[in-house]
């Protein structure tokens, strides 16, 4: 692995829409459920940096489902309990982007990189998603390691948690710029960033870098599909 890249895939907004819940909740509140899922989605992400401010921890199970719960009220709606359950089953199954076939194709075939997942999620969490999610079951077998903030409990974008990246795969504190992060999610790039390590954002929308919380925090560099990290991590 010494003469390899290390290159970390964020799961969720990255490798796995999010809202490919939605045909799950439409069942269940019909035309509400777009509008819920991406509340939901907003206020998982804002309670793991409440609980980080905090100094907390809740585990990212317990978190999703709390922000559901939010996301509904707010909504004016209620699930029993028995369909909380399996909306939470869902999201073990979420669909992969379009691009992520394709872009793991060619990561597997090359070998300078050393791919491993690394989320906010539980450990039990990414297993299941890694071996329901159809679009990556397949592909289950290039990443060396699935990694979880769960042992530090402290939620990206803590420096702590991109620390625990580190130590996971046998990198010093003083070998983070060695690394790359690949995420959809704005606030995981500028984290990484802030700790030191190369990051490629996604950009899937072609919006442009919008985020504003550290301006001198840049991505190192941006692609429009994740089919492009191979050609960005050689030419850096």
């Amino acid at each position: 692995m010494a003469d390899k890249t290390v290159v970390a895939f964020d799961l969720y907004g990255t490798l796995l829409s999010t809202d490919s819940i939605v045909k799950k909740l439409e069942k269940l509140v019909g035309s509400k459920a777009e509008s819920i899922s991406t509340l939901w989605r907003r206020y998982q992400l804002e309670y793991t940096w409440r609980l980080n401010s905090m100094g907390r921890w809740e585990t990212f199970y317990h978190v999703t489902q709390n922000s559901l719960l939010h996301a509904l009220a707010e909504h004016g709606e209620q699930l029993s309990a028995e369909d909380q359950e399996s909306v939470m089953k869902a999201y073990d199954s979420l669909a992969t982007f379009v691009d992520v076939q394709p872009a793991l194709n060619r990561v597997a075939a090359t070998k300078t990189i050393y791919p491993v997942i690394f989320s906010n999620g539980d450990s039990k969490a990414i297993r299941s998603s890694v071996k329901d999610s159809a679009g990556l079951a397949t592909h289950s077998s290039i990443f060396h390691d699935l990694i979880s903030v769960e042992d530090i409990k402290r939620y990206k974008p803590s420096v702590e948690s991109y620390k625990h990246l580190a130590e996971k795969v046998g990198k010093q504190s003083s070998q983070m710029n060695e690394m790359w992060l690949i995420s959809g999610n704005p606030f995981d790039i500028v984290g990484a960033r802030n700790a030191g390590m190369n990051a490629i954002w996604v950009d899937r929308a072609n919006k442009g870098w919008q985020d504003a919380a550290v301006p001198t925090l840049q991505p190192t560099a941006i692609v429009h599909s994740l089919e492009q990290i191979v050609e960005e991590i050689h030419r850096a």
